[in-house]
């Protein structure tokens, strides 16, 4: 499977998926009018507004859309079809598989940005048999050295907040995916800082995938 023709760059954390015939959405954020693709599936690591934003998920979300969203984010009552995903669900939705694993901060000047209690998550969404793993807002935890059988990874690296470059490098040959994706860096860092983090992310990783967006890239919120 080509990894250029099911997943798709938004920007920041934001991707969507294409897998028979639907569309899936990870944290929808700064939705431009390029984006003319819509969710039969939205999944919302986190309650942090560059990742939970009720407006950016109305502006893709299907009319019988799901959202499934992890806790704190969304009351329930914003969409039609919601569910709640804390670390350790796992369910179907039509052809794919869905599982929420631990996102949380492990450094000590980050603990208060995402914290473990909170029971934010990832996503490891299952198509065609092959994995891809969304690693939400996180640093490099002991749960992601469990993982396997990884297809493609989408991994933080923008510090302060997650991972930096070399933390994300680590966590990244770690999980050992055929495809690792740096995201959630470029806004974060501005182009010169993010352009450095992108060659130290090259230099570090054997698998190294830098994609492209599929609209007009911001560096700054």
């Amino acid at each position: 499977m080509d990894v250029n023709k099911v997943l798709f760059w938004i920007g920041h954390a934001s991707f969507y998926i294409k897998n028979d015939g639907y569309t899936i959405f990870i944290d929808p954020f700064n939705i431009g009018p390029s984006i003319n693709e819509k969710a039969d599936l939205v999944l919302v690591t986190h309650a942090h507004m560059d990742h939970c934003n009720k407006d950016e998920i109305a502006k893709v979300l299907k009319p019988e859309g799901l959202v499934i969203s992890a806790p704190n984010c969304l009351g329930g009552n914003e969409f039609k079809n919601f569910q709640v995903a804390k670390p350790g669900f796992s369910d179907r939705f039509k052809t794919s598989s869905i599982e929420a694993v631990p996102a949380y901060n492990t450094k000590k000047e980050r603990l208060m940005f995402h914290p473990k209690e909170n029971n934010w998550v990832g996503y490891i969404i299952g198509i065609g048999g092959l994995k891809i793993y969304h690693a939400g807002d996180t640093d490099f935890t002991d749960e992601m050295k469990g993982l396997n059988g990884i297809w493609t990874s989408l991994l933080p690296m923008g510090g302060t907040y997650v991972m930096d470059a070399a933390e994300a490098s680590e966590a990244a040959n770690a999980i050992g995916a055929e495809h690792s994706v740096p995201m959630h860096y470029k806004q974060v860092l501005g182009k010169e800082k993010a352009d450095a983090a992108e060659q130290e992310f090259k230099k570090k990783v054997k698998n190294a995938l830098f994609m492209k967006e599929v609209q007009e890239p911001r560096y700054s919120f």
